[in-house]
């Protein structure tokens, strides 16, 4: 059973969030809070597998709950909810270390399967805001060279290539999965070597073609 702990000061979409996850058995709401600053108290108490922690709250916000507890070492997988598209935001949430973002409107079999895949310790950076983006790349028809079954991407590989579809740059990737500018560069030329591909906007084609966006 995956514990999981909800912050959301909204009281009907936290009852309705509730809700939804009621119906998954493998899924169990242990605790809520309705502040961040209750959340900052209750996380460590609890300890949940798995924390649904929207962006917008009273008394502090969900990034100042990520950065309080992420210094105190005492930060579970969490996944931001919010209800508006803003990249900075989601920018800001993984510096601060979260390891998914979705949109309040989600489908239950979407956040019931990003909820499994973060507490089995995946990062889905894969979120709704950047969706806009990924349609107006498939516009562009996919006409270049490239490996017809190339070599699989590992965790990390596809975390950075998700981000290159959000159009971050590399320092900006490297601040959001706090690693080094260096080794940004580094997986972006093995993505680009693995896809046969020789610039990001091919790469970003061919993992949306291989599903890996």
């Amino acid at each position: 059973m995956i514990r999981v702990l909800l912050v959301e000061d909204q009281t009907l979409v936290r009852r309705g969030v509730c809700g939804l996850l009621a119906l998954t058995p493998d899924i169990e709401v242990v605790a809520e809070a309705a502040d961040g600053a209750l959340a900052i108290e209750l996380i460590p108490e609890v300890a949940p597998d798995v924390v649904l922690l929207d962006v917008r709250l009273p008394k502090r916000s969900g990034i100042e709950v990520l950065d309080t507890l992420r210094e105190r070492g005492q930060l579970p997988p969490t996944i931001l909810l919010t209800t508006f598209d803003d990249d900075d935001v989601l920018l800001k949430g993984i510096r601060a270390g979260a390891r998914g973002y979705l949109l309040k409107d989600v489908s239950v079999e979407r956040l019931a399967e990003t909820i499994r895949q973060v507490a089995s310790g995946a990062t889905l950076i894969r979120p709704a805001v950047t969706d806009h983006i990924t349609e107006r790349v498939k516009q562009i028809a996919p006409s270049f060279d490239s490996f017809d079954a190339p070599e699989r991407l590992t965790r990390r590989e596809t975390e950075v290539l998700r981000m290159m579809a959000g159009g971050y740059s590399n320092r900006e990737i490297a601040e959001g999965l706090r690693l080094s500018e260096g080794v940004i560069k580094n997986h972006v030329s093995i993505v680009l070597s693995k896809f046969g591909v020789r610039d990001r906007t091919r790469a970003v084609l061919k993992g949306i073609e291989l599903g890996y966006i």
